[in-house]
């Protein structure tokens, strides 16, 4: 979707991180960005800073609710009217080993993660189709593509939401319909959430990897990871690799497999 001006772009999320980020670039692209988020703080805080750009409007919701998803989309179509541009962006991370993981971590790790994104856009996709314009973004993990420790059930949630994802484009071109569906498959990304994280991989600035997605959408990309050789490099080496090898490059070589023993995560405000 090359053209933003006066279409509705909802971001989950949208109230800290690279969602408000991308909140205010969609604006400067004079698109309405409607933002839903967890925290009302950060939602008043965001648009306090945003408003004057252009139209921006947030609803308090806990998308891992599928009545609250299904509510706040009645709301948003009623007083905003349909949604042009859907991006998937609210995630959490718990960043334990799995055997210190409780089942409610487990749950809401894959409630928020990997349900929530399909929930959502199921809300919206009758409109798209019916229109037949449109696009879907979901932001998933380059833990979506490679196992890591102190990360299983987050993986879990982000190779799932992978799958859905890119299935769901195949469908839909399969189908001849004009609605785009881009999967985003980032590192580590400096906004807090990985705070703790040691990397010799150049952790991500949030500006820049916001403004490589919103390019993303705008040029109709499919599968794109950040930085742009990880999904290249990951699948080929594990299609040449014996596994022993190949853990023994990430885990001893680039050090992957210990960037989360340090994590301490977003602390709470």
């Amino acid at each position: 979707m090359k053209n933003f001006a006066n279409k509705t772009v909802l971001i989950t999320g949208g109230g800290s991180g690279i969602g408000k980020i991308m909140s205010r670039l969609f604006l400067e692209r004079n698109a309405k960005v409607v933002i839903w988020d967890i925290s009302q703080p950060n939602i008043d805080a965001t648009i306090a800073d945003l408003d004057s750009i252009g139209s921006i409007t947030g609803y308090q919701i806990d998308v891992s609710d599928p009545s609250q998803v299904a509510a706040f989309a009645k709301t948003l179509k009623e007083e905003v009217g349909s949604v042009d541009v859907l991006i998937n962006n609210a995630g959490i991370v718990v960043g334990k080993k799995f055997s210190e993981h409780t089942a409610s971590d487990i749950i809401k790790t894959m409630e928020v993660n990997s349900t929530a994104p399909m929930l959502i856009a199921h809300e919206f996709l009758t409109d798209m189709l019916a229109k037949n314009s449109g696009h879907i973004c979901n932001i998933a993990s380059s833990g979506g593509l490679l196992g890591n420790p102190k990360m299983t059930v987050y993986a879990a949630s982000k190779w799932s939401l992978v799958g859905w994802s890119d299935s769901l484009r195949i469908e839909l071109q399969r189908e001849g319909k004009n609605v785009d569906v881009t999967t985003i498959m980032p590192y580590y990304i400096n906004t807090g959430m990985f705070d703790g994280v040691k990397s010799l991989i150049p952790i991500l600035n949030a500006e820049a990897a916001s403004l490589t997605i919103v390019k993303a959408i705008e040029k109709n990309k499919t599968m794109v990871t950040l930085p742009g050789y990880i999904y290249r490099v990951t699948r080929f080496a594990q299609a040449i690799l014996p596994l022993r090898v190949f853990d023994w490059f990430t885990g001893s070589v680039l050090g992957i497999y210990k960037t989360m023993d340090g994590f301490t995560g977003r602390k709470a405000s």
